[in-house]
């Protein structure tokens, strides 16, 4: 549990930079309570994997016989492993597929429960020295999709994308994620339209690694969990067409913000049946304020005290 923890606190810390929203006052404090002991597994999402570990970091300084081990691999990896009964959580950075749900129910009589856990905001990045401050999906399209169903030109170089000067015939360098990553498939989705990636998109086994890599890469562009952003790197304003917006909390919330999602931590709860107290107590600490206020020190989003609500009552 130590080293997973000292691995992901070095990556997910940066983006506590961009940690400037407060945990609204209405959400509640957890109350500890007694009876709760085990071993908690969780398998999912990279983009949650910092956040599942500070979160199960505080839950075991209240519960130090709980052991907890948390494995990033990718969103797709956590229907899996909830149906074969290898872990009681399944983080993941976009909905379940209809099919994943289906699989679960076959098996199990119903559905898994989705429980919202806090609120994301899909950044572009590029190189911190690239002078670019704004893109429509349309051009972002246009830059990753070989398909371009957003009806945008092909864009090749940094010209292509209004910048001038020396980096007008820069060729625009790419990073994205595999495809066990539920950000992939958001990504595709929501600003390719399901169109067909690049083929000289360069593929990371991390949300880390992606902004690592326009660190690194002067002419890089990449997609990521607004919570990894870096100083090495800048988010790009983006809009559906003219109302830009960085991925501030108010527009997030609203929907301005083109690419904002929930984040999700799945879990098996039969109906009619009392959850298992470990899974009820370590999900109840999510939706409390000191939940939510890691996820606040994470780089990401916390809930409005209405949805934390709604979310509570799933596992009461």
């Amino acid at each position: 549990m130590k080293r997973v923890l000292s691995v992901a606190l070095a990556a997910g810390m940066a983006g506590a930079a961009y940690a400037q929203q407060k945990v609204d006052p209405a959400i509640a404090a957890y109350a500890k309570t007694s009876g709760v002991s085990g071993n908690i597994n969780s398998v999912g999402s990279d983009t949650m994997n910092n956040m599942m570990t500070l979160w199960a970091e505080s839950f075991t300084k209240m519960y130090p016989n709980i052991k907890v081990q948390v494995e990033g691999k990718g969103s797709s990896t956590a229907p899996a492993a909830l149906i074969a009964g290898t872990a009681q959580f399944g983080p993941m950075s976009r909905a379940m597929r209809k099919t994943e749900e289906d699989q679960f129910e076959s098996k199990y009589g119903y559905k898994p429960t989705q429980i919202r856990t806090s609120y994301d905001a899909l950044a572009v990045y590029v190189n911190k020295d690239n002078p670019i401050d704004k893109l429509t999906l349309a051009q972002v399209d246009a830059a990753f999709s070989k398909t371009r169903r957003r009806g945008g030109k092909a864009a090749a170089t940094w010209g292509d994308l209004g910048l001038t000067g020396d980096w007008a015939n820069k060729p625009i360098s790419l990073y994205g994620r595999n495809s066990a990553s539920g950000t992939y498939g958001f990504f595709k989705e929501h600003t390719l339209k399901n169109g067909d990636y690049k083929d000289g998109v360069k593929e990371q086994p991390g949300s880390a690694s992606v902004v690592q890599g326009v660190t690194e890469d002067r002419f890089g562009m990449g997609y990521s969990g607004i919570g990894y952003r870096t100083s090495g790197v800048k988010l790009v304003a983006l809009a559906e067409t003219t109302a830009f917006s960085d991925g501030s909390y108010a527009d997030v919330v609203s929907g301005k913000y083109p690419l904002n999602r929930f984040l999700y931590v799945y879990i098996n709860k039969a109906p009619g049946k009392a959850l298992d107290p470990l899974v009820k107590e370590f999900t109840k600490f999510i939706l409390s304020k000191e939940g939510q206020e890691v996820v606040v020190k994470d780089g990401y989003l916390p809930l409005s005290p209405e949805i934390a609500k709604q979310e509570l009552a799933k596992v009461e």
